[in-house]
């Protein structure tokens, strides 16, 4: 029977020590609801000052994809618990830890090693467990993807098996396109593989984020729960603004609940998963999964009792956890807007005069155009009003570059 962690207090002998690999929004977010738990973060990332190193008990900054470099961090500080919250990282030394005993992987090293490729989780998904997704090839080579793309059908979308964000995916509309998506989904991976995946189009109505917990229960089995449905507004993969509830078919719902709790269940582990899913009526696809929560998801630092990040810490340490919801809510982000360090940002104080909002700001001490650098939170008592104020609010925070 699994039992919940003994929690002890920081730099002492007894501390409760997560690492956290990659420390960003998401991952800052994270650190600081295990702080309130009392347990030390080590905090790792690939660049200095990451959002999450600001507020870590110990930040350190390595390529997490080089294996032995990841290794010998572990072996150097000990962690109870090893938390990956990007995909660009060693998945397989973090298995061969696992398999000797030597670490603890949220939630484990299969499912990271699964969803950091996205040939895994959709071969997982689609031809293990049987579900419904779009139609999809593989192709390791610029001939491949394009008797790949002929097979799916135009449109279609062309994105790295190794990515986030975003990064690397193209819509295809004819095979006149297919070589510039083969060249960009190179540039946009996160770990050069050469390898894409090209999806046909799903003609659905919208897409949406299931949160779902896995937790363990008084009587130490693992209990599978839901928030309530996300809808999000993605632009070129990348999502920019987030509602929760999202209004839904009843069956369509059941459906999504039952697609998230096998596919979690199949990856195993105690934590948050982010499920994205296409909706149409009541027919659902399943898209992706991060074993981690998701960006759509900070939707839920206004709308639930416990945000996906409170979720997430409290679900790994084998705490009871609490899906509801608080208030209809919705974020919009914040982007950088600039290609500078250490930009500034005006407006704040108008921005939170929008009714009932609230503003994140990451920290990230590198802006880009579309980098994302905050979010605005909004909450009303309906789900559209939410909307506008999120979208109000983000509208008035100005990132300046400091002179």
């Amino acid at each position: 029977m699994n039992t919940p962690r003994t929690l002890g207090t920081p730099l002492s002998p007894t501390a409760t020590k997560v690492m956290l690999l990659g420390s960003g929004e998401l991952g800052k977010e994270v650190i600081i609801a295990l702080q309130r738990l009392g347990v030390e973060v080590i905090a790792v990332d690939r660049y200095p000052n990451a959002p999450g190193h600001q507020v870590a008990h110990r930040a350190h900054v390595i390529n997490m994809t080089d294996g032995e470099a990841l290794a010998a961090l572990i072996a150097q500080e000990k962690p109870d618990l090893v938390v990956p919250e990007i995909e660009a990282i060693a998945t397989d030394k973090l298995a061969q830890l696992e398999a000797a005993g030597e670490i603890t992987c949220i939630p484990t090293a299969r499912a990271a090693q699964l969803t950091m490729n996205r040939e895994g989780i959709r071969r997982l998904a689609a031809e293990t467990l049987g579900l419904a997704t779009s139609p999809y090839r593989f192709a390791s080579s610029l001939e491949e993807l394009e008797a790949g793309a002929a097979a799916v059908g135009f449109p279609c979308v062309v994105k790295p098996v190794m990515s986030s964000s975003g990064k690397g995916q193209s819509k295809v509309d004819s095979a006149a396109d297919v070589r510039a998506a083969w060249d960009y989904a190179a540039a946009g991976s996160r770990v050069d593989s050469g390898r894409v995946i090209v999806e046909g189009f799903i003609d659905f109505d919208y897409e949406i984020t299931l949160l779902t917990v896995r937790s363990l229960g008084a009587d130490g089995k693992v209990v599978t729960q839901f928030c309530e449905p996300i809808g999000h507004v993605q632009v070129q993969g990348d999502y920019v603004e987030s509602w929760q509830p999202c209004r839904m078919d009843p069956v369509a719902l059941d459906r999504a609940r039952d697609i998230a709790g096998k596919v979690t269940g199949d990856l195993g582990g105690l934590g948050l998963f982010g499920v994205e899913l296409f909706v149409k009526d009541d027919m659902v696809w399943f898209s992706e999964v991060s074993p981690r929560p998701h960006d759509t998801g900070m939707v839920t630092m206004a709308t639930q009792v416990q945000s996906e990040f409170e979720l997430h810490a409290k679900a790994i340490l084998g705490l009871p956890v609490n899906v509801a919801l608080k208030a209809p809510g919705a974020s919009a982000v914040i982007y950088g807007q600039h290609e500078a360090a250490g930009i500034a940002f005006e407006g704040v104080a108008d921005a939170l005069r929008v009714p009932d909002t609230d503003i994140r700001l990451f920290g990230k001490p590198e802006s880009f155009a579309r980098r994302r650098m905050g979010v605005a939170l909004a909450t009303a008592a309906d789900v559209d009003t939410a909307r506008v104020n999120a979208k109000l609010a983000a509208s008035r925070v100005k990132p300046v570059v400091a002179s």
